[in-house]
């Protein structure tokens, strides 16, 4: 795997390195020991699968307060996404600054998103599925997230925007986090 640092402090794109034969192909997709280089000392505990029907769809932008914060490894295995992330750390030197990446089946990138970011994404291909590996247990009482179009973010999502969830839609702005 390749480790390559994102513009936001402690995020990374991850490039596996796929070995092929006349089978198909095998890359992996985490280790322990390379994740150490990168500062990552925390176990998995949770894994999640979504699906997203339709292109265009934006899931997010969320993240878990303190102290359930997570870390969260992004991989998209059917389809394709931009996906998005927001450091919401105010000592960063990156706070409130995004990246977009984009993620798909067929470039098997992966994001390394550190705790105190927020993340979402905006499908580009209908039918499109990410699995995501979570450092924290997903708490409701502690989840929270910021509008897609916050202006004081101000993403630029590529597509226009067919579909998202009332929720998503009614985040506060983040100055009233």
């Amino acid at each position: 795997m390749e480790f390559i640092k994102t513009t936001l402090d402690g995020a990374y794109l991850i490039l596996p390195e796929p070995k092929s034969d006349s089978r198909g192909w095998f890359a992996r997709f985490f280790c322990k020991e390379e994740f150490k280089t990168i500062g990552h000392n925390k176990e998995w505990v949770q894994m999640n699968h979504s699906f997203t029907s339709a292109k265009g769809t934006v899931r997010g932008m969320h993240f878990q307060r303190q102290p359930h914060s997570e870390i969260k490894l992004v991989r998209c295995i059917a389809g394709k996404i931009v996906d998005v992330i927001i450091d919401l750390r105010p000592e960063s030197p990156t706070f409130k600054k995004y990246q977009a990446f984009e993620l798909s089946a067929q470039n098997k990138h992966i994001i390394y998103i550190p705790e105190g970011f927020a993340h979402g994404f905006q499908t580009l291909e209908d039918n499109t599925e990410l699995i995501y590996l979570h450092s924290n247990y997903y708490n409701p009482e502690f989840e929270s997230g910021i509008r897609h179009n916050d202006p004081a973010i101000s993403i630029n999502w590529p597509l226009e925007i067919t579909n998202i969830s009332e929720r998503d839609l009614n985040f506060p702005d983040f100055q009233d986090k």
